[in-house]
């Protein structure tokens, strides 16, 4: 598995932009990819020193719309922890002065 293909897309949520401020980064990442795999993507990708990788699987919540119910799909998501010297320039331009 490609480092691209690990790595589906950062989460971009008020918990992830909280946890910026502790130099973590959290990920949307492929189902079967293991803490080693996800680990060497980040470091190819961005090209950062990793500390630590912390892995979840996301249930699937309830979603009903009139009649019909159903559920969102279930996914994985990656809390990496950077170097303190290390940055992922992820949310450009968000900044306020």
């Amino acid at each position: 598995m490609n480092a691209r293909s690990v790595i589906v897309r950062p989460v971009i949520s008020e918990k992830s932009y909280a946890l910026l401020a502790a130099n973590k980064y959290t990920f949307r990442i492929h189902e079967r990819a293991s803490k080693p795999q996800v680990r060497q993507a980040i470091e190819e990708i961005f090209g950062v020193r990793v500390v630590g990788v912390r892995t979840q699987n996301v249930k699937p919540k309830p979603k009903r719309r009139g009649f019909h119910s159903g559920k969102r799909r279930q996914w994985k998501k990656a809390v990496v922890t950077l170097h303190p010297d290390d940055s992922i320039e992820l949310f450009e331009g968000t900044e306020t002065d």
